[in-house]
């Protein structure tokens, strides 16, 4: 008989504090600071509590959908589905808390490891295993 081993893939999770996040939004507008935007926009869900500290921060305008010479934020780039999805909009700057890879045209505070997953102080920690595994499910990631 053959015993066969399987190789387990551990994925790290990284709590990422409120602390934390209020370093990551002076770091994001003190780079912010001197450019004139036409508001501020949150991708929905994941980036609308950055959105709405940066908008209170640099007082600009929260707003519904990205705009020409707008500040588009979102909490993680993974993929670039989301972010992509808008990168021709004129004049836009982006911003991400963690990006997964090296940033091209987009910025970042942190940058993390493929396989760790962040769980977000605004996020319940109880369903974070099952926030994941949905998330990898979703994006053919597994």
């Amino acid at each position: 008989m053959l015993l066969q081993q399987t190789k387990t893939i551990i994925k790290m999770e990284n709590y990422f504090t409120w602390n934390e996040f209020d370093k990551s939004v002076e770091k994001i507008a003190n780079k912010c600071k001197f450019k004139e935007f036409s508001g501020i926009y949150g991708v929905p869900r994941g980036g609308l509590c950055l959105a709405v500290a940066l908008s209170y921060k640099l007082k600009i305008e929260l707003i519904t959908e990205p705009l020409k010479n707008s500040l588009i934020v979102d909490d993680v780039y993974e993929t670039g589905i989301t972010l992509t999805a808008f990168k021709n909009i004129e004049g836009a700057m982006f911003f991400v808390l963690f990006s997964k890879i090296k940033p091209t045209w987009w910025n970042t505070v942190h940058i993390s490891k493929k396989s760790q997953w962040i769980v977000f102080p605004w996020e319940d920690n109880l369903n974070s295993k099952s926030d994941r595994e949905e998330y990898i499910k979703k994006r053919g990631l597994s």
